[in-house]
């Protein structure tokens, strides 16, 4: 699994923090998602594919 994020597109709704706390991140200032973990092991995928699912902005790409 390979994810990507596009900043400029993401809506700062922080479901990709809810989802999975181990692969995404918000910053402080405004939101904004931070990618931590581009390649996440196999237990963290689920929540991987599940936070680029309710993205509302379509802002987190995976490539299984």
């Amino acid at each position: 699994m390979k994810i990507t994020v596009n900043q400029d597109t993401c809506a700062s709704s922080g479901n990709c923090v809810m989802n999975a706390p181990e692969v995404f991140d918000q910053r402080d200032e405004d939101g904004v998602v931070v990618l931590l973990n581009p390649s996440p092991p196999a237990d963290q995928a689920e929540g991987a594919r599940k936070a680029a699912l309710f993205c509302p902005a379509l802002a987190i790409h995976i490539e299984e």
